[in-house]
C-alpha cells in the first residue's frame, strides 16, 4: 500500500469552505491508499470563531468541536471520492463536561471508527482540561489490521503491546509538540513500539508557527515511517522521512506481507519474545 504522513501547517480560516478547500486540496495531492493527519490539526477551526474566541483556551475548544459533525462529513466524502483511507486530525469532542482528544478513521465507504487519547500531557491536564478516555481500538480494515496511539500514548509501550498483540499490523501516531524535544520523544516512542512490535508506524505532526492560538503557538516536528531495523526494513528504522518543520506529505510503499515476515523471521523477534521479560525478577547486589 501506499501511505502518505502530513507534516501539517495550522491556518486561519474565515469561512469553513476555506478549510474544506485545504482538506480537499491536502487529500487530491497526497496520492496514497491511507492518510494520516496530526493531532490537533482541527484546532485550526477555532479561527471560525474570530480572534477572541481563536486566542482563548476554552472557548476555541468549543468552536472546534461545534464544527465536529461538518468535519466527519467532509472527510468521509473525501475517502470515498479518493477510494482512500484517513485518519483525520484529532480534534475536542464533548460527550460530558470536559473533552476528549479524538482521532476518527475513515474509508471508501464511510466512517470506520475512532480513537481517543489515553493518557494526557501536562498542558492537556493542568491547563487545558482535555481527558482521556481509557480504551484502544483496532481497525481491521482492507488495508490491514491498524491501531492508534496519540502522540504522548506512543511513549508508553504496554499501549503499543495491547495493539500488537490484538493484531496491529500499522500504528498510526498523530503528534503536536512544542518543542524538539517534545517531537524527539514522540518520534523515539514511535521508533521504538516499531522495533518491539515489529510493525510499521507512521508519524505526523503538526509543523510552524500560530501566533493567534496559544494552545498550538509553536509546532516543530516531522512526518515519517518507520519500521523495524531486523533484516526485512532499512538499517536504520526510517522507511521515510521528511525535513525537520516542513509542511507536506511524505509517502512510501509498504508491504504488509513484511511484518509477518519480521514477526517469524527476523534478526531478531522481539514481538514473539517479549513475554520473556516476565520471566526475569531483581537481584540486589
Amino acid at each position: 500500500m501506499k501511505i502518505a504522513s502530513a507534516a501539517y501547517p495550522i491556518d486561519w480560516f474565515d469561512t469553513f469552505d476555506a478549510y474544506a478547500a485545504k482538506l480537499t486540496r491536502w487529500v487530491a495531492e497526497a496520492g496514497a491508499d491511507l492518510l494520516v493527519f496530526p493531532e490537533y490539526g482541527a484546532m485550526e477551526l477555532a479561527s471560525l470563531g474570530g480572534q477572541a474566541v481563536a486566542g482563548d483556551l476554552e472557548a476555541g475548544l468549543h468552536e472546534v468541536a461545534r464544527h465536529w459533525p461538518a468535519v466527519q462529513a467532509l472527510h468521509a466524502d473525501l475517502a470515498a471520492r479518493h477510494g482512500c483511507h484517513i485518519l483525520g486530525a484529532s480534534g475536542p469532542v464533548f460527550e460530558g463536561a470536559r473533552p476528549v482528544n479524538r482521532a476518527v478513521l475513515y474509508g471508501p465507504d464511510g466512517m470506520i471508527g475512532h480513537q481517543d487519547k489515553q493518557i494526557m500531557t501536562r498542558f492537556e491536564r493542568e491547563h487545558w482540561d482535555v481527558t482521556g478516555a481509557p480504551g484502544l481500538r483496532l481497525f481491521d480494515t482492507a488495508l490491514g489490521r491498524i491501531g492508534v496511539l496519540i502522540c504522548y500514548d506512543s511513549e508508553f509501550p504496554l499501549l503499543g503491546r495491547i495493539l500488537a498483540e490484538a493484531g496491529a499490523e500499522i500504528l498510526l501516531v498523530p503528534s503536536c509538540t512544542d518543542t524538539v524535544a517534545g517531537f524527539n520523544r514522540v518520534r523515539i516512542g514511535s521508533m521504538a513500539r516499531a522495533l518491539e512490535s515489529q510493525c510499521v508506524v507512521v508519524h505526523a505532526p503538526t509543523v510552524g508557527p500560530c501566533a493567534w492560538m496559544p494552545a498550538l503557538d509553536e509546532n516543530r516536528g516531522r512526518a515519517a515511517i518507520y519500521g523495524p531495523p531486523d533484516g526485512f526494513w532499512p538499517e536504520t528504522g526510517i522507511i521515510a522521512e521528511g525535513a525537520m518543520d516542513a509542511p507536506g506529505w511524505v509517502r512510501a510503499t509498504v508491504d504488509l506481507a513484511r511484518v509477518r515476515d519480521s514477526r517469524h523471521d527476523g534478526a531478531v523477534l522481539p514481538y514473539a519474545h517479549w513475554p520473556e521479560q516476565g520471566h526475569s525478577h531483581l537481584i540486589i547486589a
